[in-house]
């Protein structure tokens, strides 16, 4: 339940692996670099070194990074319990605010994804260093020719479960990547969203916060691509 293996274009993480481990490994870095500018922005040094990927992601915070990340990634999740083992997508992991498809008696082994290539970026906008985010967004680009020919864009902390933009990611494939397109991505990402307003601000403002937030996702993903 430790560890971290890249096999040609797959990765598996173990559940008990550590943020500072997700940071610290090359191999991963190169299979996909999302990860580590994720994890360097959850908390500081000395929660990342004793915080795991698999407490990030299996209690169904909508607050932390790492199951929005799973998103993007459209990682899978692995389950053990008195019945045996299972698999489920992280899209369909989250139901409500700390619900998740995990039941009682079963716990989260590992995650795997595939490998990442391309553009990407993290983007996090909080209110001090070691917090929670106001707003999160993770962004995938992949571009050949001019045109993009895949993307993966999702929010943390925008609403009771993190949530894949799916209709930002139809604007975006096809197209140039112009502004034109980046707008109505975030349009679409921003309207997907559905904060609640506490302590962090209002809901228009975190709603203004999320179409800076995933404005700036892509625009780094792009130059990257």
């Amino acid at each position: 339940m430790k560890g971290i293996s890249v096999d040609g274009g797959n990765v598996t993480i173990g559940a008990m692996t550590t943020q500072h481990e997700l940071i610290s490994s090359d191999a991963l870095a190169a299979a996909a670099p999302i990860v580590r500018e994720a994890s360097l922005q959850i908390a500081d040094p000395q929660v990342r070194y004793i915080g795991t990927i698999g407490g990030n992601v299996a209690n169904g915070d909508p607050a932390n990074d790492m199951p929005g990340l799973m998103q993007t990634l459209d990682a899978t999740y692995h389950l053990a319990g008195p019945s045996g083992t299972r698999t489920v997508a992280a899209r369909e992991f989250y139901e409500a605010a700390y619900f998740t498809a995990r039941e009682d008696d079963e716990i989260l082994t590992g995650i795997t994804f595939a490998a990442t290539s391309g553009g990407y970026a993290y983007e996090k906008q909080k209110r001090k260093i070691g917090d929670y985010a106001t707003a999160a967004a993770g962004v995938l680009l992949t571009v050949e020719g001019g045109s993009c020919t895949s993307a993966s864009v999702a929010l943390t902390n925008l609403s009771d479960t993190p949530v894949y933009c799916e209709d930002a990611v139809g604007v975006l494939v096809g197209s140039s990547l112009d502004d034109a397109a980046v707008a109505a991505a975030v349009k679409a990402a921003v309207d997907a969203s559905d904060p609640v307003a506490d302590t962090r601000g209002p809901v228009d403002f975190k709603k203004y916060v999320a179409g800076v937030i995933v404005k700036k996702a892509i625009e780094s993903a792009r130059s990257r691509a």
